[in-house]
């Protein structure tokens, strides 16, 4: 019953948080956007201290059933390792605990947090890694997927679904995400919970407290035939039948040793079992221990804790021509997203998960490649703009990286500003009227003026250069959406383009 609960618990919420990575629409955020916000590392960057205490309490109470119910990347594991065990019965092994590499591990990560380095940290914890591999690995497999379904509705005159660019939006960070599922895959395929028990430091911390957890795994020795087949199923390597021991700090409560057990001699309980007690029992030919009501009361209260504390295709112009590609400007400032307050808050706040990155409707978001931010969201704008209205980045955000703003709060935060370059610009390099950033500046930035003043009047009047306008950019009106870099035609480096603030300000 234990083990049944647990596989559900987790099958519901690996869906739930994998299904908020995935969905590209927007629609899903408003209910399983709490799936994030309840995981270790961003409620602890948050400083969402009811999120931090609930987990405390319930590994405290059942031990670290986190691992096995909540972290999604320990239930990936679960599942690669249990397909890496078809066909192989007693797999497992039992083997002491490394703690040189766990404490040097969490270490890191404490070092690098109080340093500022979170990106480093990034690296190894858990939800970052595991948003990676859905944001770069497994969204764009779910686009394609979406692409053909909206080709074919198409043939039957329905728009149920829409076409999506599908497009690596860094190749550093893809390859940070290949690689992280490569060892974690194989580590899981060949150990179980390896990955969990030596590196991850969420695992470490809640191992710790797992020690004093009320319930626990328990071996009645009396009952205990040491033939091992607990042992040799499991995954986190942390019963040692010799000794009648388990290591609690290792233990993920997965169940699996209580049901592969043929002799009752392990059930999950609050209190040792008493020898004495146990053998009257068995005198009196009672078969089972009745752990129906405690899996019950685990299922229960783990659901209860988690609902408590909780969300290309080649273009071408007019089908003949190809365009050519923009290429993405240098900037001296990096652009953060409205909400994230200054580059620094971004940098000591962001898990680099990847979610708002994923949840961009306009694909404005992408990793830097910068090692002092490495992962971690900034502004481009070649394939869109931010919109004043759009506010989906700060509504997922599980750290607070991204403060929620409303739309009408968004335009009037300046987080950039739009800069003019005269010789890219199509009046001054073709001689042809433009004005399409002005046209589309959506707070009337941007002013535009004559090229040749001295050809609207007197002896050099020209009608032609007259016509000639140019850009002036007021740059306390603009707040930096990038509308006027997106939409400007000058091929491949835009004529204005944006410029981030270190600090952003509000009007």
């Amino acid at each position: 019953m234990l083990r049944k609960t647990r596989i559900i618990l987790a099958a519901v919420f690996y869906v739930l948080i994998t299904l908020l990575f995935l969905d590209f629409t927007g629609t899903l955020r408003f209910w399983l956007g709490w799936t994030a916000k309840i995981q270790f590392l961003p409620a602890l960057l948050a400083v969402n201290v009811l999120v931090v205490l609930a987990l405390i309490v319930l590994t405290l109470i059942f031990g670290r059933i986190y691992c096995s119910v909540i972290c999604p990347l320990g239930i990936m594991q679960d599942i690669i390792a249990r397909l890496g065990r078809r066909g192989r019965r007693n797999k497992y092994s039992y083997s002491p605990e490394k703690k040189w590499l766990r404490y040097a591990m969490l270490a890191f990560m404490v070092v690098t947090l109080v340093a500022g380095l979170v990106p480093l940290a990034a690296l190894i914890a858990p939800y970052s890694s595991y948003g990676r591999m859905a944001a770069n690995l497994m969204q764009p497999v779910y686009i394609g997927v979406n692409n053909l379904l909206a080709m074919a509705a198409e043939h039957f005159d329905s728009y149920a679904f829409y076409e999506r660019d599908v497009w690596v939006r860094s190749w550093a960070t893809f390859a940070v995400a290949a690689v992280s599922f490569v060892v974690i895959a194989v580590l899981a395929w060949r150990g179980g919970r390896t990955y969990c028990n030596t590196i991850c430091p969420v695992g470490t911390v809640l191992g710790f407290l797992s020690r004093f957890s009320w319930l626990k795994i328990r071996i009645d020795e009396s009952k205990c035939t040491s033939c091992r087949l607990c042992e040799r199923n499991c995954k986190s390597a942390c019963i040692d039948i010799k000794n009648h021991k388990v290591d609690y700090s290792r233990c993920v409560v997965c169940g699996d040793c209580v049901g592969k057990c043929k002799f009752d001699a392990l059930s999950y309980t609050a209190h040792k079992p008493k020898p004495a007690v146990a053998k009257a029992a068995k005198a009196e030919g009672s078969a089972k221990v009745d752990t129906s009501k405690r899996a019950f009361l685990f299922g229960a209260v783990t659901a209860a804790a988690s609902a408590a504390i909780a969300e290309e295709k080649v273009k071408l112009d007019g089908g003949l021509a190809k365009i050519e590609k923009k290429v993405s400007p240098e900037r001296q400032t990096r652009i953060t997203p409205p909400g994230s307050l200054s580059a620094r808050h971004m940098a000591q706040h962001c898990t680099a998960c990847q979610l708002c990155v994923a949840e961009c409707p306009n694909d404005v978001l992408r990793p830097s490649t910068k090692l002092d931010t490495f992962m971690q969201p900034e502004m481009s704008y070649e394939r869109g703009y931010c919109r004043p209205e759009c506010t989906r980045c700060s509504e997922v955000c599980p750290t607070g990286a991204i403060k929620l703003t409303t739309s009408a709060e968004k335009t009037a935060i300046h987080f950039g500003h739009a800069v003019w370059i005269r010789k890219n610009c199509v009046p001054v390099a073709e001689g042809h009227s433009c004005g399409n950033c002005a046209r589309h500046c959506p707070v009337g930035a941007i002013t535009m003026v004559p090229l040749h003043p001295e050809a609207q009047e007197g002896e050099e009047k020209d009608e032609k250069k007259a016509r000639l306008m140019i850009p002036v950019v007021n740059e306390e009106m603009c707040i930096g959406c990038g509308a006027c870099e997106n939409l400007c035609p000058s091929r491949p480096f835009p004529a204005i383009y944006v410029e981030g603030h270190e600090v952003h300000r509000r009007r």
